[in-house]
């Protein structure tokens, strides 16, 4: 017998909180979160980099570049891939802004 998990969806933000090219990590059901505000499209990825494990919240974003401020390793937030190196990408959340301006986000 096959079980589907019901997706959680925790609300952890606003997006008038969150403007337009800034970034805010949220701790969202024991893990860390970041969240991008993109041209008005809320991105969530997990807040740590996939080569040291540092927090991404501490890098640069600039227009759609992360770069994680340990090694610089440089990602392409609309995508969640990586631009240096190529060979990684973050972990992607699902992530959506209901008609309030509430920001949820799934992680499970």
């Amino acid at each position: 017998m096959s079980e589907t998990l019901a997706q959680q969806w925790h609300t952890v933000f606003h997006l008038d909180d969150l403007w337009e090219g800034e970034m805010e990590s949220v701790e969202v059901d024991g893990k860390s979160v970041l969240l991008i505000n993109l041209d008005g499209e809320v991105l969530a990825y997990r807040n740590r980099c996939p080569h040291q494990d540092w927090p991404l919240n501490d890098g640069d974003l600039e227009d759609n570049k992360l770069t994680c401020a340990q090694h610089l390793w440089e990602f392409d937030v609309t995508t969640g891939k990586g631009i240096n190196p190529s060979t990684c990408a973050l972990l992607t959340y699902q992530c959506k802004v209901d008609g309030d301006g509430n920001i949820s986000v799934c992680v499970g």
